[in-house]
């Protein structure tokens, strides 16, 4: 089962890296000082997982007592500020990553809730929660409206998808490592074709409207 794989950890690494690095970009757009451009890697980077742990009653949090992670996410704030010129130019390079780190979260979210115990439909709340939490308290805290709720980008549609899709297979005994991989990759891919090809999510339903007469 998914619960032994020994890649699981190194993708939460991955995840949290890739997350404190788009964190400390928005802090260097915004001119903070070093300690809040660190502040939002470490928020972006491990939000999610902070989230995720307290749901699921897994105290305390990986985001305050893993000292791998946090450091991961200091080292990924700390890039950010010292080769951000460079870093920035490679805009493009940061939304794949932001795409992987969702991804990444999304899926350790959904198998971390299933290892301790929650039902399936919990597992798929905590895992997106866990892929979309990041980036929704780095926007907060720099002021801006969570890109999740305001931009009609496919973001949180992604997560929920690959979520169910690790309950579905969890269910099925079918979690395997191969499974796992397969689902980051499509979550993955779904985020950048809806990215390159401008697919949104539906806006506000429009109503019926009456014909003239």
């Amino acid at each position: 089962m998914i619960a032994d794989l020994p890649m699981e950890p190194v993708l939460e690494v991955i995840g949290v890296f890739v997350g404190a690095l788009s964190g400390a970009l928005a802090g260097v757009r915004k001119q903070f000082d070093v300690f809040g451009i660190l502040a939002l890697g470490w928020a972006a980077g491990l939000g999610g997982g902070l989230l995720r742990d307290v749901l699921i009653g897994a105290v305390p949090p990986v985001g305050i007592s893993d000292w791998r992670l946090v450091v991961t996410a200091l080292v990924g704030g700390l890039a950010m500020y010292f080769f951000h010129p460079r870093l920035e130019r490679a805009r493009r390079s940061i939304v794949l990553l932001d795409a992987g780190a969702l991804a990444l979260f999304t899926v350790v979210g959904a198998i971390k809730g299933l290892e301790h115990g929650t039902t399936l439909i919990a597992a798929i709340f905590v895992g997106v929660l866990t892929g979309v939490g990041g980036g929704v308290l780095r926007d907060l805290l720099t002021g801006e409206v969570p890109v999740v709720l305001h931009h009609r980008q496919l973001y949180a549609i992604p997560a929920l998808l690959g979520a169910s899709a690790i309950a579905v297979l969890w269910k099925l005994d079918l979690a395997t490592t191969g499974a796992a991989v397969t689902v980051v990759v499509g979550i993955f891919a779904l985020r950048v074709v809806a990215l390159r090809f401008q697919v949104e999510a539906p806006g506000p339903w429009p109503g019926l409207r009456r014909g003239r007469g």
